[in-house]
């Protein structure tokens, strides 16, 4: 039977081959190539939310202000270069072969861009889930004060989740948000291709937030049948890209209008299509286009994504990589006995996980705070404590962050 976090036996041991193993020895083998974030010397357990950018991203900082400096205003081809080598690197991610892609600094900017899209006065519906991180969550609490109806399923099943989206959609529904993994506890939301047959049924459009999933587990477009949908992530947690790498998936075909648009949306319309009375759009993703940005981060972005493909660290590597930590941190949580009324890990199959263990307690924001004085970063999120682990992280590091729970739960509640 397949490991259970959270059951009363401990997890089955992880069989990898040799490049895994070298990740869970101590010293970890990937750790010196991370020597300005000092992975070695510190106990990072928010892989989930940031983690550390490996050494050679400075190269790509660096080039972007030596093209700055080198041409002026002239940098923007080669800055546009290096945003296609961006976008490529997560349509490789996700096994992508359709679709196209616009870059934003954040995954709000991209939703909004969405949202403006749809025909909500036609059909004022959005179907989603108490799950989803707070860059969809709060723009649709304010759209639901304007009248939009907002309906949103409990995510509290997620091997469920799909069949209520479902169920949900109707004839006046303009869209389906929903995440592939859910950012508070990292459960894996299954059947969302069957979703995204629904949601065409009725003239919907589906929107899939893959933030945690990328580069945290295998996802293909293909294989989950979403090569249809909107695609929404970035690359600031397990692609150690850090901030401003964001994308916007568009399906093939899309004819779509945003209303918040950006003048960088008609690059690839014909001079004599535009001043006609109509606003025009290129063609694809650029139809969600935005306007001049800092190019500095696709710089460093692209060069982070060379230096995965050069170590061999491939989704299905990080995936083996993940799960034996995850179970690691599982295993040593469950040596320290602690009372369950205290703090508690959710029995969950190992395999419905993604990449960070979350602990069910009313303390989280207490233990944060006193494991961050012990030098152990974490986060939480409501009643979660949450530990994200990251593949330059030896066993060891672990094992000695849950150790330092266990201190910290028996000084505080003995």
């Amino acid at each position: 039977m397949p490991p259970t976090i959270g059951a009363e036996s401990s997890p089955a041991a992880a069989s990898a081959p040799i490049t895994a193993e070298a990740l869970h020895r101590s010293p970890n083998a990937l750790a010196p190539h991370y020597s300005r974030f000092r992975v070695a010397e510190q106990l990072l357990l928010t892989g989930h939310s940031h983690q550390a950018w490996p050494d050679c991203s400075l190269e790509g900082q660096v080039r972007a202000w030596d093209d700055a400096v080198e041409m002026a205003d002239t940098k923007w081809q080669r800055a546009f270069a290096m945003a296609e080598q961006v976008k490529a690197a997560y349509a490789r991610l996700m096994d992508d072969r359709t679709g196209s892609y616009t870059l934003g600094a954040n995954t709000h900017e991209l939703v909004v861009r969405f949202l403006s899209a749809l025909p909500l006065r036609d059909r004022p519906r959005l179907v989603t889930t108490d799950g989803e991180f707070h860059s969809i969550r709060r723009q649709l609490d304010r759209l639901a004060e304007e009248g939009v109806e907002i309906v949103r399923l409990p995510a509290n099943d997620p091997q469920r989740l799909a069949d209520g989206l479902i169920a949900a959609i109707c004839d006046k529904t303009a869209a389906v948000l929903v995440s592939a993994v859910l950012f508070q506890n990292a459960r894996i939301v299954p059947g969302l291709g069957e979703v995204a047959i629904a949601a065409g049924r009725h003239g919907a459009e589906l929107l899939v937030d893959v933030y945690h999933a990328l580069d945290a587990i295998p996802y293909s477009l293909v294989s989950e049948g979403l090569e249809g949908a909107f695609i929404v992530g970035g690359g600031y947690k397990y692609c150690q890209l850090g901030e401003g790498n964001c994308f916007l998936r568009v399906p093939d075909g899309c004819r779509m209008r945003p209303v918040i648009t950006g003048w960088f949306a008609e690059f690839d319309v014909l001079s004599s299509e535009l001043g006609g009375g109509r606003v025009a759009y290129g063609e694809g993703a650029a139809r969600f286009a935005g306007a001049t940005y800092d190019p500095t981060s696709h710089y460093r972005a692209a060069r982070v994504f060379d230096f995965f493909t050069d170590m061999g660290l491939t989704p299905e590597l990080l995936r083996e990589v993940s799960q034996h930590q995850v179970a690691t941190l599982a295993a040593a949580f469950e040596r320290l006995d602690v009372d369950p009324l205290a703090i508690r890990l959710p029995a969950v199959p190992l395999a419905e996980l993604g990449g960070f263990l979350a602990l069910q307690t009313p303390h989280a924001e207490h233990l944060h705070q006193e494991l961050r004085r012990r030098g152990v970063l974490t986060d939480y999120r409501a009643d979660k404590l949450r530990f994200g682990p990251a593949p330059y992280l030896s066993d060891a590091q672990l094992r000695d962050s849950m150790g330092l729970l266990g201190e910290v739960i028996r000084e505080s509640y003995p």
